[in-house]
Parts: C-alpha cells; sequence; structure tokens
C-alpha cells in the first residue's frame, strides 16, 4: 500500500464525526451542507443573513455544518437568536411591532406566529389591508385585471353570448307566431 492512499478506518472516521442534524431553536437543519446554505433553510434567514451570522462567527461559510465543533455550533445558535440586536434596522424582518414599538428578528415558527397575529389583527380592525386578506385579494398594490383569477373562464365569451341571443330571438319568434 502507498503512502498516498487514505486508509479505509480512516475514511469512516471521518464521516463519523458528521452530525447529520443539527438542532437550531425549533429546526433541525442538514448537517451535510455548508453553513450558509444550512442556515437558510431556517425560516426568516435567508442568504444575506446567514453570511453575516457566519462572518460574526469568524467561520468559513463554505464549511460542512455537521462537522463543526461543538462551541461553534453554539456561538451560530447564540448569533441566530440574537441576530435583531446585532443586524442592522433594514435587515430584521419585524420592524416598529404594533404594541411596543420594538424592531425584532423573528425565526422559524415564531416568524409565521407573529404574522397570522399581523394579519388577523388587520382583519378584526377593518383597515384595507385586512380588508383586501379577508377578501382573498391582492394586498401590495399588484395588478388584478389581468392576473390572479380565481375563476376558470377568461375573458368574454362571445360565442356563447351570441349563442344565447339567437336562441332568445328564436323562442321571440316561436311566440309572435302564436
Amino acid at each position: 500500500m502507498s503512502a498516498e492512499e487514505p486508509d479505509a478506518d480512516d475514511a469512516d472516521e471521518e464521516e463519523e464525526d458528521i452530525r447529520y442534524f443539527v438542532r437550531i431553536g425549533q429546526a433541525d437543519l442538514d448537517g451535510t451542507k455548508s453553513v450558509e446554505r444550512s442556515l437558510t433553510d431556517l425560516n426568516g434567514i435567508g442568504h444575506r443573513a446567514a453570511r453575516i451570522i457566519t462572518e460574526e462567527a469568524g467561520i468559513d461559510r463554505r464549511a460542512v455544518f455537521g462537522e463543526l465543533d461543538d462551541d461553534e455550533i453554539e456561538e451560530i445558535v447564540g448569533l441566530v437568536e440574537g441576530f435583531a440586536e446585532e443586524a442592522p434596522e433594514w435587515l430584521t424582518n419585524h420592524r416598529n411591532d404594533f404594541f411596543d414599538g420594538e424592531t425584532t428578528h423573528e425565526t422559524g415558527n415564531d416568524l409565521e406566529l407573529t404574522r397570522r397575529q399581523d394579519i388577523n389583527r388587520m382583519k378584526m380592525i377593518d383597515s384595507y389591508k385586512g380588508v383586501r386578506h379577508k377578501r382573498g385579494q391582492k394586498v401590495r398594490g399588484q395588478r388584478t385585471k389581468s392576473t390572479g383569477r380565481s375563476e376558470g373562464t377568461i375573458g368574454v365569451n362571445v360565442e356563447a353570448i351570441k349563442e344565447e341571443q339567437a336562441e332568445a330571438e328564436a323562442e321571440a319568434e316561436d311566440e309572435e307566431v302564436e
């Protein structure tokens, strides 16, 4: 056996050191992906936020997430939970809360819960956005004339209208004859 060929035992030991799931909050992240890509699987963390977190932790963003030490993973968990304090205000996802005016960055299930509460509050006070949510219409000013149609028919079926008019005229003539 030559010195350049790795032993099969060494390869097995390296594969055993990897964690296949890394738990952050209520979410299990894939340990076989890179740190940046794995963090984007967490609700509320996008590519830019994941890059900022990895730079703040001093970890290579292309490193495999499951091969990191416990201390490095704990540092990433702490940075994810305290992201609102570290990030600029424009990067947070829940600015100027209605009740306390604070700016927070929600992640995981908290993001969906907060979003649902905000929408329900808008519906209850009958704001414009709340009324649009109630009706199931577009909320953010998108055009509705040509897109977002829930019915199966699009446009006006001219042939069906002409057939209906022809039938109505035929019935009117039949009534006149009698």
